[in-house]
């Protein structure tokens, strides 16, 4: 092994952080979230994983249950049609499975295969750098049935950022990744999950649904899949339902993805469709909604 590839691609991994931490510094918003992505890619520094297969090896077999991964499912659940946000209400053991960051080519097409095997839906929150340059990836999601929303453009933390600015990096974020996939997309999600009153009203006012988080698998630690799993069910078991929380630009993930969905199903929990439906509302009215808690 060359060790100084592992121990360059371990430190950038750190400072890269997951979409629910806040960044370390200004720094990583200076350089584009598809540029990082790219250039972490040779030395793998996003996926520990890869850089160590043969301590990961035992840990990912014991997150797979493969028997009958092909047989028939009782996973799949209801369809919850949504115009706002005050409609995505759950049932107790209902979950919506959410993947942010991507679209990722070698990742985002195997957890699509991991789905449909489970015959169920997730929800792909697409940073808009990443869907400009894999539009191919993209288009797979949509044509999948998978609910697709815009994640900004680069990736920054809004919060450090003054409203204008915000709102047009939120704006170019959707407008990337609806070119991308030839279609509008209805759901945002705050980068760092760094949100105000102000930016989730001004974007209830444009007819964009906020996808909040309940259980954050943070499958961006440098975790085994297996941990991954117990950490994502722990949350689960402490809240009855709720909206999960991945990153499909993760080998982790692909990897431990059938284990919790096996999981799940055994357990009883049940995975939320998200369609969307165009409201009739005024979009005006739409800001009071913005600022009303999800109850689930």
């Amino acid at each position: 092994m060359n060790y100084r590839v592992f121990l360059a691609g371990l430190a950038v991994s750190l400072a890269l952080g997951g979409c629910a931490s806040k960044p370390a510094s200004d720094a990583s918003l200076k350089t584009g979230y598809a540029a990082e992505e790219s250039r972490h890619k040779p030395l793998k520094a996003n996926d520990p994983v890869d850089m160590e297969p043969k301590k990961w090896l035992m840990a990912d077999l014991e997150t797979r249950d493969l028997e009958g991964l092909n047989g028939p499912h009782s996973l799949a659940g209801r369809t919850l049609e949504v115009a706002s946000l005050k409609d995505i209400r759950l049932a107790d053991k209902e979950v919506i499975l959410t993947f942010d960051d991507g679209p990722a080519p070698g990742k985002t097409d195997r957890i699509l295969a991991t789905l449909d095997k489970f015959g169920v839906k997730a929800a792909f929150m697409m940073v808009g750098e990443m869907a400009q340059a894999h539009p191919a990836t993209a288009r797979e999601v949509l044509a999948h049935g998978d609910a697709i929303g815009s994640h900004t453009f680069r990736h920054p933390d809004l919060d450090k950022m003054t409203f204008d600015a915000a709102m047009t990096e939120i704006a170019r974020g959707k407008d990337a990744v609806t070119k991308a996939i030839g279609t509008d997309v209805p759901f945002f999600r705050f980068p760092y999950l760094a949100d105000s009153k102000r930016l989730r009203s001004a974007i209830a006012a444009r007819d964009m649904i906020v996808m909040d988080v309940d259980i954050d698998s943070k499958d961006y630690f440098t975790s085994t899949p297996a941990a991954v799993v117990e950490r994502t069910m722990k949350q689960l078991h402490q809240r009855g339902r709720g909206i999960v929380l991945m990153h499909d630009i993760h080998q982790r993930t692909v990897r431990m993805l059938p284990a919790l969905l096996t999981r799940l199903e055994k357990e009883g929990y049940k995975v939320v469709t998200l369609k969307y439906k165009r409201n009739s509302t005024p979009a005006t009215n739409l800001v009071a909604q913005a600022q009303t808690s999800m109850v689930r």
